[in-house]
C-alpha cells in the first residue's frame, strides 16, 4: 500500500529530474534531509504507538493495536493526571500566552511605529533581545529570578513590604504563573516584529484621507489598522499557537511540571511517560495525539481565517 501511495510522487519527481535537472538539484538535498530527519522518525513513532514498548529489548515489544490510544482517552481511575486534565492545562497555557503575546506585541509595535518617536532603532533592538536569546537560557534565568531565597522577584516583593512567595511550592497557580511570565517574555518580540512590519506596509494615504474625513485615532485603528493587520497577524497567531502548545523548554526547565506534574502540558507529559516511566509506546501515542490536535487546529483555523492565503 505504501509503495502504491508513493508511486505517483516518485514518478513525478523522476520526470522532473529529467526535464529540469538543475532546479531539482537544489531541491533534492533538502528533500532528502527532510525525509531523513522528519518523516522517518515520524513514521517510526507512528509504528511504535501501536506497541507496548518499554526499556526492554525490542523482542519484548508486544503489539497492542489501539490499546495505547484507548488508555489515553479512557484512563483508569487510579492513574495520575488524565489526558483531559493535561489537555485543559495545555489549552489554558496556550490561550493565555498567545493572548498576551499579541496584546503586548501589537501595543509595542503601535508605539514603535509612531513617526515622532526618538531612538526607535535602539528600542527595536532592545525589544528583540528576548527573542534572540535561546529559550533554555531564558528559562534558566527566569527560574533563578523566581527562586524563593535569592530570586530577584522575591527580593523586589520584600522591598515593597510584601512577603516572599514560594513560586515552586505546592500551588498550581504560582508554578503556572512562573511558566507563563517566562514564556510571555520569550514570545512577545515575535508578534511585535510581525505587527511592526505589517504596520509599516500600510499606505500613509489611508490615514491622511481618514483624518481629512474627521476620523479619530481610535476610529483609524479600528477601521484601517486592525483590518489591514489581519493578513499578517493570523498566520503569526497560527504559528505562535503551535509553538506555544509544544513549548517544552519552559515547562521542563522552569517548574519541571510541578507540583506533582500538574503544570505539565501534553508535550512534557509525553516526555515524562517516555523518560521517567519508560513507556515508549504510550509516549509515542501521546505524541500522535498532539499531532492530530494541532493538525485539526491548523486546518480549521486556516479554513476560517484563510491565514495562509494572500492578503488581497
Amino acid at each position: 500500500m505504501l509503495v502504491i501511495l508513493l508511486l505517483g510522487p516518485m514518478t513525478h519527481l523522476a520526470s522532473g529530474l529529467m526535464s529540469q535537472p538543475t532546479a531539482y538539484a537544489y531541491i533534492v538535498p533538502a528533500l532528502m534531509a527532510t525525509l531523513l530527519l522528519v518523516f522517518v522518525p515520524f513514521a517510526a513513532g507512528v509504528g511504535l504507538a501501536f506497541f507496548d514498548a518499554g526499556r526492554g529489548e525490542v523482542d519484548s515489544y508486544r503489539f497492542v493495536g489501539l490499546g495505547n490510544f484507548l488508555e489515553i482517552l479512557f484512563p483508569s481511575s487510579h492513574a495520575g493526571n488524565s489526558f483531559y486534565f493535561t489537555l485543559g492545562v495545555t489549552l489554558l497555557w496556550t490561550i493565555s500566552n498567545v493572548v498576551m503575546h499579541v496584546a503586548i506585541g501589537l501595543t509595542l509595535a503601535l508605539m514603535l511605529n509612531r513617526p515622532n518617536l526618538r531612538f526607535r532603532g535602539v528600542y527595536r533592538v532592545l525589544l528583540i533581545i528576548p527573542w534572540a536569546v535561546p529559550s533554555y537560557i531564558t528559562a534558566l534565568i527566569w527560574k533563578g529570578m523566581f527562586n524563593y531565597q535569592y530570586g530577584a522577584i522575591n527580593q523586589a516583593l520584600i522591598l515593597v513590604g510584601m512577603s516572599p512567595i514560594n513560586w515552586f511550592g505546592q500551588s498550581f497557580w504560582t508554578n503556572f504563573f512562573a511558566n507563563l511570565a517566562t514564556n510571555v517574555w520569550l514570545g512577545f518580540p515575535f508578534m511585535m516584529v510581525v505587527s511592526l512590519g505589517a504596520l509599516q506596509s500600510i499606505p500613509k494615504e489611508l490615514y491622511e484621507a481618514a483624518s481629512m474625513d474627521g476620523a479619530s485615532k481610535f476610529q483609524q485603528l479600528r477601521s484601517i489598522t486592525l483590518p489591514l493587520l489581519k493578513p499578517a497577524l493570523f498566520p503569526a497567531i497560527l504559528l505562535g499557537t503551535i509553538w506555544t502548545f509544544n513549548m517544552f523548554n519552559v515547562i521542563y526547565l522552569v517548574s519541571g511540571g510541578g507540583p506533582d506534574n500538574q503544570t505539565n502540558i501534553l508535550i512534557t507529559e509525553a516526555f515524562y511517560q517516555f523518560k521517567v516511566l519508560g513507556r515508549y509506546g504510550f509516549a509515542a501515542a501521546y505524541a500522535i495525539m498532539i499531532f492530530l490536535i494541532l493538525l485539526a487546529y491548523a486546518l480549521v483555523t486556516n479554513r476560517v481565517t484563510k491565514a495562509t492565503e494572500g492578503a488581497y
